[in-house]
């Protein structure tokens, strides 16, 4: 076989229920960066273009296709699990005779395309390409046995002679071979071990047997083939992870100010002289401009950043659009549908929602700003809300530029603010502001004389 002769399948193994997991989630469901295991392995089938990508499922129902739509997978139940061989017979009926498989695992998330291509390669050749791991505390893990430096088999660790579990090369069950001779070993698989399992990795055996050369391949770093079985593995591949992301943003000169206190769950791209306080986290799609610091504890989810832009201390962000030369925080909250301009401040226990800010407006105060067109150099007086919801439906405030709104008011939607409007401190606002006039609604100041503060009348025994 050639590579342009056998197209690539890859079978995802992800049937398990992770008992140790002590979840009624699926254990492939369980996210790392936040995306399920199995997310993290459907890319890695995806980046080596696969023709075909099958999911055996099981545990959980139809949790799994349903968590993981994706028009380009294939998902095949394994109702009752009795081993690798047994899950992997469940798909032979949807693989195609001509082609090469790639079994991975849908609990090791991190392996990379690079390490699985040597494998790719030998089983288009005609081989079957193994990929092995030595560790230094092997216990668990099947051994790869070797005679004259050529692989013969592997025995599973319950099954193994102390001489074998003192082998540290082990196999990780990840494994790369023309379909029409996995197709033929897989019908030969047989259960009489310890396990009372089918086991996949038997096939080496009957590959040897048959003549076939079992070509092996390591990874480049040990954590590319550990998997998940419990919540403490799925937090040190997490951190593992993490360390990597961090290391790539230190490469590209972002400045971290403790790479080991960051949180990438998502993708996050950054200019030049981006500068990242400890314990940030990133969701979903974040773009930090050239110049953007970043304050302690703040969550970005969703947000583009222009640059020169400065985020104080425990910011929310959530799907907004955040322009440049900005101020915000510390403790503000913006929420999606937010778009603020250039030089825009936001200060601390505001909260903006929906609206639209334009440039050198400023809110930097204890207000809440919900479905709002503001225009140009407004600046907005601690405690302001705009009173955006009836009860039943939204409705949207319209502050046009240079208006000057006082402290403690109440704007109540739909209204209209005219340009260069000022609106008195403890304003209620329930019609429209003239362009250019002072607003304000107050009662007569007075003084009630003899008037006695109520006092707290005590108990009947």
């Amino acid at each position: 076989m050639t590579l342009m002769q056998s197209q690539l399948e890859i079978l995802i193994l992800a049937a398990g229920k992770g008992t140790r997991m002590r979840s009624d989630l699926p254990k492939v469901l369980h996210p790392l960066a936040g995306k399920p295991l199995l997310g993290h392995v459907v890319d890695t089938a995806h980046a080596l273009g696969a023709a075909r990508t099958c999911v055996v499922y099981g545990f959980g129902g139809e949790a799994v296709p349903q968590a993981m739509a994706d028009d380009r997978l294939s998902f095949v139940l394994q109702a009752e699990q009795h081993g690798t061989g047994h899950a992997v017979k469940q798909a032979l009926p949807h693989l195609a005779d001509d082609s090469v498989v790639l079994v991975l695992y849908g609990d090791v998330p991190l392996i990379r395309p690079a390490t699985l291509q040597p494998l790719v390669a030998a089983a288009q050749a005609g081989r079957l390409g193994l990929l092995t791991v030595n560790l230094a505390h092997p216990d668990g893990y099947g051994r790869i046995v070797r005679e004259s430096g050529r692989v013969t088999r592997i025995v599973e660790h319950k099954d193994a002679t102390p001489a074998e579990r003192a082998i540290h090369e082990v196999n990780t069950g990840i494994l790369a071979v023309p379909s029409r001779q996995l197709k033929r070993w897989i019908a030969e698989l047989r259960n009489d071990n310890a396990q009372g399992e089918y086991y996949l990795t038997d096939v080496i055996a009957l590959a040897v047997r048959d003549g076939v050369d079992v070509e092996t391949h390591q990874p480049g770093h040990e954590w590319e083939v550990l998997g998940v079985n419990s919540k403490a593995q799925l937090a040190e591949l997490e951190r593992i992870h993490q360390n990597g992301i961090a290391q790539g943003l230190l490469e590209a000169g972002v400045t971290l100010l403790d790479p080991a206190r960051l949180d990438v769950r998502g993708t996050l791209a950054c200019g030049r002289d981006v500068v990242i306080d400890v314990n940030c986290v990133f969701e979903g799609r974040v773009e930090l401009g050239d110049g953007v610091q970043v304050g302690a504890h703040c969550v970005l989810r969703n947000v583009r950043v222009a640059a020169g832009t400065r985020i104080d201390a425990f910011t929310l962000i959530d799907d907004a659009e955040i322009g440049a030369a900005n101020r915000l925080g510390p403790f503000s909250r913006i929420r999606p549908g937010t778009r603020l301009a250039r030089d825009v401040h936001v200060g601390n226990f505001v909260e903006i929602k929906n609206s639209q800010i334009d440039d050198g407006s400023k809110i930097n105060h204890l207000s809440y700003v919900g479905d709002t067109t503001m225009g140009k150099r407004v600046n907005i007086g601690a405690g302001t809300i705009t009173c955006n919801y009836d009860g039943a439906n939204k409705h949207r405030t319209v502050i046009e530029d240079e208006v000057f709104v006082g402290s403690d008011t109440q704007l109540v939607a739909p209204v209209t603010v005219g340009r260069g409007a000022t609106l008195g401190a403890g304003t209620t606002l329930t019609k429209d502001a003239p362009a250019g006039e002072l607003t304000l609604s107050r009662a007569k100041q007075l003084t009630v004389a003899g008037w006695k503060r109520p006092v707290k009348q005590k108990k009947e025994s």
